[in-house]
Order: structure tokens, then sequence, then C-alpha cells
């Protein structure tokens, strides 16, 4: 798994907040990157937190899998 990847899942999973729920979808499908998130001081927590916990490899990549097979959006 890619590191936005896994930051979009853990973003996913961090909050039940709707509104940084959609940050993470957008984040998965490229439509904002993490330096913008970061730059926004409501989300810039959640990003630390959940570089943080990517660092660690503490979350389930099967998961994560799961995450990006439901939410990444696929143009043809």
């Amino acid at each position: 798994m890619d590191k936005v990847t896994c930051i979009a899942y853990l973003l996913y999973q961090s909050s039940k907040s709707q509104d940084i729920r959609e940050k993470a979808i957008q984040l998965l499908n490229g439509d904002v990157s993490i330096r913008e998130l970061k730059r926004n001081t409501s989300f810039q927590a959640y990003i630390i937190m959940a570089e943080s916990t990517l660092r660690k490899n503490n979350f389930d990549k099967l998961q994560v899998q799961k995450f990006a097979e439901e939410f990444l959006l696929l143009e043809v």
C-alpha cells in the first residue's frame, strides 16, 4: 500500500465526522493533497495522528485494501 492510501484510510477511521471522512475519500482519489490538508488547522491533528500511526505500522493492511476498493473512483 502506498502512503497516501494508508493515510486516507487512517483519516477515515479516525473520526465519525462526515467532513473528515469526505476529505479522506478526496485524498484517496487525488482531489486534495496531504499538504493542503495540513494547511487547514481543523485537519492538522488528524493528519499528524495518521502519519504517526503509519510510521508505527499499526494498522490492518487488508482493511486499507478494502477501503480503497470501496472508495477509489476509477475513470475509464
